[in-house]
């Protein structure tokens, strides 16, 4: 063990800057799987200078771990990112018949719910982070769970970021940033999205990529989307114009 090949420890070193913990909900009995990376530079996290936390809600039967490669560059970035894994053994299945709308919103408020929990519960677990202004990113039905938290008045939503979701309206607020990145594989119903005028006014921001699919906003996408993707949310962090957003699509 006195020499071990470089990449070995190049792997030892990554590997140390994530964690998966379970956190239990006793109101609910709920038990939350979580997978934490924490930033590249984690030592610059302290009490007194906290870093920043992202959580990241899949979509409907995407493992909720396969989301690394926006992840890994929110981690480069010096953000925490959290995994949340939604849904478990015993919940029901997400309706498909009727009214969607109504008939998932058990799914989406009880995704809120834990969304909500893990804000109340986690700083003190994690101390050098900021959990006070959470930004959430949701893909698909993520999305939705993470759009029907932020609709809820919580001061906590700062930026909300969502990956083709299609069933709750984004806010329409000054109190939370928000940024939609769209596919074209499937259409999206009206009033989901604000229109270009409501867009200027709230100083949100929806981009399509063009030829992309539903499934390239996870790690089973396209290198080029997934690119894209990275740049665009990076540079809405870093507070660029949406037009500036739109030109890396």
């Amino acid at each position: 063990m006195k020499y071990l090949p470089s990449f070995f420890l190049l792997f030892l070193s990554f590997a140390s800057y994530a964690q998966t913990i379970t956190i239990h909900d006793q109101n609910r009995d709920r038990h939350i799987p979580l997978t934490i990376h924490f930033p590249t530079k984690a030592e610059h996290c302290t009490r007194t200078q906290k870093c920043d936390v992202v959580l990241i809600s899949a979509g409907y039967r995407v493992p909720y771990t396969k989301y690394l490669f926006i992840s890994q560059a929110l981690n480069n970035a010096g953000y925490m990112t959290i995994a949340v894994d939604h849904e478990l053994p015993h919940d029901p299945p997400l309706s498909r018949k009727g009214d969607l709308y109504q008939t998932r919103i058990e799914n989406w408020k009880r995704g809120a719910e834990t969304l909500s929990y893990l804000q109340k519960t986690l700083p003190d677990r994690f101390p050098s982070y900021n959990f006070d202004q959470l930004t959430f990113i949701g893909h698909s039905n993520g999305g939705d769970i993470s759009t029907w938290l932020s609709l809820q008045d919580n001061n906590y939503v700062h930026q909300l970021i969502t990956f083709d979701h299609k069933r709750v309206a984004l806010p329409k607020t000054h109190q939370t940033r928000v940024l939609s990145i769209r596919a074209q594989e499937y259409p999206t119903k009206n009033g989901i999205l604000p229109t270009a005028s409501e867009q200027v006014e709230f100083e949100s921001c929806v981009v399509d990529i063009p030829h992309s699919k539903h499934m390239d906003f996870t790690d089973y996408g396209t290198k080029d989307v997934m690119e894209k993707t990275d740049k665009i949310v990076l540079g809405f962090l870093k507070g660029l114009s949406c037009a500036d957003l739109k030109r890396k699509s």
